[in-house]
């Protein structure tokens, strides 16, 4: 990228658009960029903390919308928290999260003023499968809650954690939700059918979680375990509820995703479930 750009707009002192020949519209965040700035302006490169493209009009359009009415200081603590999660995850984060986690938290900072309680079904899921997110999604939450002084609901850390791992993988709140919806799912109809209560700090459902979530993704990388005859055919024998009710989880799955899942899945399935049964 060139080391200059032209101001466009300032939308506050620390967020400016500015036009580069080569990639049209940039959004440049830093602290003090947009200070007194007019059109036509040049702004060196290193001046910016942060520059992004919003090639998608719509979330521009949306970001700019954001800026316009969030307050300046709580944007630059925003900004601020985006600099940090990145650091954090050691990885460049697809730029929709600027669109999305601010949407979310500038919301989240509202409902917290409003003293708005709310759950998050999913959080020790969240926790157990995300938990490098969910550990910056904690100091997220510790670094608004002092700068902004608010107090935010034990949920809200896991609703943090997955616009984090949205960011990160570049999947949807949407899919990832879905996902979730899902395993919940999956493991009521595993209450239901082996007559038990899972403990949500077992570590064998933990592992269960796991492997549902790896399935899901295995899935849809059309990833495949392999053959294994001779394990079936002692599985399907010593442990046939449990053999059975895997199979009725896959159907679930394909039911719900649309796509085929790797019939090799039954096998360490039903190897889950039945530790399930002895824990």
């Amino acid at each position: 990228m060139d080391e200059h750009m032209a101001v466009k707009k300032a939308l506050n002192n620390n967020v400016i658009i500015a036009t580069h020949p080569l990639n049209k519209e940039v959004i440049l965040i830093g602290k003090g960029i947009g200070f007194g700035k007019k059109k036509g302006d040049i702004v060196p490169q290193e001046q910016a903390e942060k520059t992004f493209l919003l090639k998608d009009e719509r979330e521009q359009a949306q970001y700019k919308q954001l800026v316009s009415y969030i307050d300046p200081q709580v944007m630059e603590i925003l900004h601020e928290i985006m600099l940090l999660i990145e650091k954090r995850m050691d990885e460049t984060l697809h730029e929709h999260i600027h669109v999305a986690l601010t949407d979310h938290l500038s919301f989240a900072i509202n409902r917290a003023h409003q003293n708005v309680q709310f759950s998050n079904p999913f959080l020790f899921e969240i926790e157990s499968l995300y938990a490098k997110e969910f550990q910056v999604a904690q100091e997220v939450v510790s670094v608004i809650e002092e700068r902004v002084d608010v107090t935010f609901p034990e949920g809200e850390v896991g609703f943090i954690a997955l616009h984090i791992h949205s960011a990160v993988t570049n999947k949807t709140i949407h899919d990832i939700n879905r996902h979730h919806q899902l395993i919940s799912k999956l493991v009521t109809i595993i209450e239901e059918n082996l007559n038990i209560q899972l403990e949500r700090n077992n570590i064998n459902y933990n592992r269960l979680i796991q492997h549902l979530h790896r399935a899901i993704e295995r899935a849809y990388q059309g990833e495949q375990l392999g053959e294994q005859t001779n394990l079936e055919k002692v599985l399907k024998s010593s442990y046939p509820v449990c053999y059975n009710l895997a199979w009725k989880l896959i159907k679930v799955m394909q039911q719900q995703l649309h796509i085929r899942i790797d019939e090799s899945e039954v096998l360490y399935l039903t190897i889950h479930l039945q530790r399930l049964t002895q824990s």
